[in-house]
């Protein structure tokens, strides 16, 4: 049996409690979990494929592999992606859980991940005895240290923060990797949600990966783009030599996308109009909940792009902003929760309903509200 801590949100279930008390109700802005519904094109895709008696492929059909290169192509600016590195997944979080298995890490390896971030990526060393190591920067990693990186974890836009790495932070990382004889993977769910960000670069983008995608893996999901969580739609493309490895190792697995999900997730990443659409909608969840916000004392720090606001009161303690929300009816998600640097800090999320983010809005606006967060704060 693994042993493997507490699984973070049930923390939350008393904060939830009493944010049930509010008059008005429950707001959950804790998990990005998709409120919209699923556009009809995709809908539409999944149900022409339904009749799917025989096991899908592993690798994805050709023309959603080559419907993911041309993706690439067009939106992220990288030319070079050969349709057999992508690879489909049973949405992200299972990749991310299940590649240092993958890539046969064990004792003694070590997985690098962010100081603040997605907890899964932590996880998935653990899952196997390897070492996570929590590191923003390469200076801090010593020679004697890094001969045993074996898998760096990238994230931009990043979660829980948003924020985004530019080509020469990217680089840094992809020439210390190539160097050292280590993977990078690079979680790029939130990449078409850019909001003060001039720019998301792919760690597959030329200038980043300086003409080879060797040792380059780049994670994306169609979850936030086109609210396909409840599908489990996502992909992973990059280097020749890791995809054919992970390739095999799914088959074994038996780690296969269903035929009718691989279909939706084609007619996803072939379709523009709704992403733009969706991101609209989430640009005004985001303008409305960062005034309140900030009108309620809160500083909004990075959150450049994604579908999070990353903020503080100026407590220092993260606990006491989560109920202090929940007082007012309104679940978010401990900073915490992303490492211990995260302490301070709150994370909420945008991806409620329109008049629930209005309703969130308001309680934080309003001058009673101000007066308690104030007094209390």
């Amino acid at each position: 049996m693994l042993s493997l801590p507490q699984y973070p949100w049930d923390a939350m279930a008393p904060y939830r409690a009493q944010a049930a008390e509010h008059p008005g109700g429950v707001i959950d802005l804790s998990i990005g979990t998709p409120a919209d519904p699923t556009p009809a094109v995709i809908r539409e895709a999944l149900a022409s494929a339904a009749d799917a008696p025989g096991y899908p492929s592993t690798h994805g059909t050709p023309a959603l592999r080559e419907t993911v290169a041309a993706w690439f192509r067009r939106v992220r600016g990288v030319p070079d992606v050969d349709p057999d590195t992508v690879l489909p997944t049973v949405g992200s979080k299972e990749f991310v859980a299940w590649l240092p298995a993958l890539l046969g890490l064990g004792a003694g390896d070590i997985v690098l991940r962010p100081r603040i971030a997605y907890p899964t990526y932590e996880m998935g060393a653990q899952i196997v005895g390897a070492e996570p190591l929590a590191v923003d920067d390469p200076a801090e990693l010593d020679e004697q240290t890094l001969t045993r990186v074996k898998l760096i974890w990238l994230n931009s836009p990043a979660n829980p923060t948003g924020r985004v790495d530019d080509v020469t932070r990217l680089r840094e990382w992809v020439r210390l990797a190539r160097r050292i004889g280590a993977a990078v993977a690079s979680d790029e769910c939130y990449a078409v949600l850019p909001w003060e960000a001039e720019e998301v670069p792919s760690i597959l983008d030329p200038r980043v990966a300086e003409g080879s995608h060797e040792g380059l893996l780049a994670v994306y999901s169609a979850s936030k783009q086109s609210n396909l969580a409840g599908y489990r739609a996502a992909f992973v493309a990059g280097c020749p030599k890791l995809t054919t490895g992970l390739l095999n190792a799914r088959k074994h697995a038996g780690m296969i996308m269903p035929a009718p999900v691989q279909e939706a997730l084609t007619a996803a990443m072939s379709d523009d109009e709704h992403v733009a659409a969706q991101r609209r909608i989430y640009a005004a969840r985001r303008f409305r909940a960062k005034s309140a916000l900030e009108a309620a004392g809160f500083t909004v720090e990075h959150s450049e792009a994604g579908l999070y606001l990353w903020c503080t009161d100026g407590s220092g303690d993260t606990w006491s902003q989560v109920a202090r929300m929940a007082e007012r009816g309104i679940v978010v998600g401990p900073g915490t929760f992303y490492g211990d640097a995260g302490q301070g800090r709150i994370r909420v999320a945008l991806t409620a309903s329109d008049s629930e983010i209005a309703d969130a809005a308001e309680r934080l606006r309003s001058p009673l509200a101000r007066v308690a967060w104030n007094t209390v704060g």
